[in-house]
């Protein structure tokens, strides 16, 4: 059975994922994994729905704007797509609507490849095309118009055109060009891109549109945003008209049944190894338009389109060496070292073998013949190991007994490997910088892994209170730092001081403190000082603070080379703002807000009621005195019901707030 503390270790492993996948473009696990992890925190949340969170991954769409370029708002949220593994869960999806539209429908469906590439937005205003952009977070995207003009197939002007028309698309590569780039990268001796998809994102986010230019990148328009000045009434005709302007388009088709989606998912299938480019599944549209508008969208997904994905793909190859990892907690990580293979576009040399639980498990040794599977991304995982191709001199790894990277003692748990040596151990120092400059934390942006790595090696960083002692002429120190952005780098640490203590207690990397149990810690205890000197009994007081983590809190401020950091912190400026109040009119409530919102994101709404005076709690209990409940709300309304406290809907809790 799950309990909140599972949930919010798969929580953070997604967050974590997503970082890398959308941030830093360097997944280092396999889509089909991904999947696994965000398909069973979708099941955790279903069952046990007074644990989601309004920052969760499944309530928010993937990345965020990079600073690097100019913020792009879209007029229509870019969201994410729902997944679909099987002919029964496209069935299922398809009742879902019927249920959400009150009757049964004649549908009609448009699907199409989905291409594994990077989402962009065209703008064109009176024809002319006046800005791209990524998807960034869904909402704001980065402004990539000066790169996307390079892109051949992309006009510059579309003629006979309406207003405004934003065209929505994937930038993508073709394998043999893929190929042709790393093959050219690797004659300079400069390291190859792992996958095309990711080359197609680092092409879009150059600054010198010279690179993108040289690398002939594609684009395929697939859907509209904002539309001003021409109307339609389905898909098809959207998509008739796009290709009429000169844009590539999706091989689709229409289909009316879950039989005729199933057909042309089993032809793109068995098509897809003779494709020039990388698809992972396909798109399935509702193609009536009317309808989509009443079927409406999620916080993070359109009700009306579903990715419909491939199985993962799997090869077998050797296993030369196992490596250890260390991660900011400490936990030494096992990864395969393979015989490079090539799986769907890939040469894959590396696979995740998560702990020393799985390592034993799965019996994977040195020599061994194993079967590994991906779906474009950096690191697969092993599957299983070929036990009848072992050879008699296979030898399983030795756990190790020190760490690999400070040579300190390790401490052993049922699952995993741990260095005890957290306040001096290099790979765990860095990846706390890392953590402590993170967006959820001290949002301190610019410090990505080559510059900590730089700063920890030259000495220049020894806690994280020296990020607040650097200057310009320590910066430049730095291989390949320019004055401007170690100038950017100062106004980032400079901005990062006035903060929230909520973000202050996350970015401290506390053993099991995340950012609920920060916000919950915050509220508590109003500040640092009554933090620290807290009891672990006074501790556990705190909502969802249980004896595990006020043990950890508890030892952490006992720690005096922990308290002297956060003095050190506190000293050079750090000031914590209190929420910008706009109201009372929610004075002396809490609440709880369930299922899903259309005009907000739960954190958004939160953020709206304690501006507004209220409070508000993550499950229901009889100190709760109001809940906002939307579509898909659960068993929290079981319970408001059974303890009589009063339920609205998001519009009564705008209307409370004056909006």
């Amino acid at each position: 059975m799950s309990t909140p503390g599972d949930y919010d270790k798969l929580r953070k492993e997604i967050e974590h994922h997503n970082r890398l996948y959308y941030d830093q473009a360097k997944p280092e696990i396999s889509d089909a994994e991904y999947d696994r992890l965000y398909q069973r925190l979708v099941e955790m949340e279903n069952e046990h729905p007074d644990w989601v969170r309004p920052d969760s991954p499944t309530q928010v769409v993937g990345g965020h704007a990079i600073d690097r370029f100019e913020k792009a708002p879209h007029r229509i949220p870019m969201l994410s797509l729902e997944k679909a593994y099987s002919q029964e869960e496209v069935a299922s999806w398809i009742a879902s609507m019927e249920r959400e539209l009150g009757r049964t429908v004649e549908w009609s469906f448009t699907v199409e490849p989905k291409v594994d590439g990077d989402s962009l937005e065209l703008v064109y205003e009176n024809g002319a095309l006046t800005l791209a952009a990524t998807r960034g977070d869904g909402r704001i995207g980065e402004n990539v118009t000066h790169t996307v003009r390079t892109i051949r197939r992309v006009p510059r002007a579309i003629p006979d055109a309406p207003e405004l028309v934003e065209i929505r698309g994937e930038a993508y590569l073709n394998l043999k060009d893929f190929r042709e780039i790393n093959r050219k990268l690797e004659e300079k001796g400069e390291e190859p891109f792992v996958n095309a998809r990711n080359l197609v994102s680092g092409s879009l986010k150059q600054k010198d549109a010279a690179v993108t230019r040289s690398r002939p990148l594609r684009f395929v328009a697939y859907a509209l945003g904002a539309l001003k000045g021409r109307r339609f009434a389905s898909h098809d005709e959207v998509l008739a008209w796009l290709r009429s302007l000169d844009f590539e388009i999706p091989p689709y088709q229409v289909c009316r049944s879950v039989g005729e989606i199933q057909d042309y998912w089993e032809k793109m299938s068995t098509a897809r190894e003779t494709l020039e480019h990388e698809i992972d599944g396909i798109v399935v549209k509702v193609n009536d338009l009317s309808l989509r508008d009443q079927l409406g969208s999620r916080s993070k997904s359109p009700r009306w389109s579903i990715a419909y994905k491939f199985p993962a793909r799997e090869e077998t190859t050797e296993v030369r060496n196992i490596e250890w990892n260390v991660g900011r907690s400490g936990k030494v990580t096992p990864v395969a070292k393979l015989r490079p293979v090539f799986i769907s576009g890939v040469t894959v040399s590396n696979a995740s073998l998560h702990n020393v639980a799985q390592l034993d498990r799965l019996d994977v040794r040195i020599g061994d013949t194993v079967l590994v599977t991906r779906a474009g991304d950096v690191i697969p995982y092993v599957v299983k190991v070929i036990e009848s191709k072992r050879p008699p001199d296979a030898a399983k790894p030795p756990i190790p007994e020190k760490c690999p990277v400070c040579g300190a003692a390790v401490e052993r748990t049922e699952t995993d490997v741990l260095c005890t040596n957290s306040f001096a151990c290099p790979a765990q120092f860095k990846k706390a910088i890392d953590h402590f400059c993170s967006r959820p934390a001290m949002n301190i942006e610019g410090f990505g892994p080559e510059w900590i790595e730089q700063l920890v090696n030259k000495g220049l960083l020894v806690t994280v209170a020296d990020l607040y002692s650097l200057d310009l002429g320590k910066l430049l120190t730095l291989d390949r730092m320019g004055e401007k952005l170690a100038q950017n780098m100062l106004r980032a640490v400079e901005g990062s001081k006035k903060t929230t203590l909520p973000r202050f207690l996350n970015a401290l990397g506390i053993k099991h403190v995340g950012e609920a149990t920060a916000a919950a810690l915050a509220e508590h205890f109003g500040g640092v000082e009554p933090l620290r000197t807290a009891g672990a009994g006074e501790l556990e007081e705190v909502r969802d603070v249980g004896p595990a983590v006020a043990e950890s809190i508890h030892r952490f401020f006992q720690d005096a080379r922990n308290v002297k950091v956060v003095e050190q912190l506190l000293q050079a400026g750090i000031q914590f703002k209190a929420p910008e109040r706009k109201g009372d009119q929610l004075a002396g409530q809490i609440l709880v807000f369930t299922g899903g919102l259309d005009r907000m994101t739960r954190e958004e709404a939160k953020a709206l009621a304690v501006a507004h005076g209220g409070k508000t709690a993550d499950s229901i209990s009889k100190t709760v005195t109001l809940v906002v409940a939307g579509p898909g709300a659960g068993s929290k309304l079981e319970k408001a019901a059974k303890l009589g406290i009063t339920v609205i809907d998001e519009e009564a809790f705008l209307k409370r707030i004056g909006r």
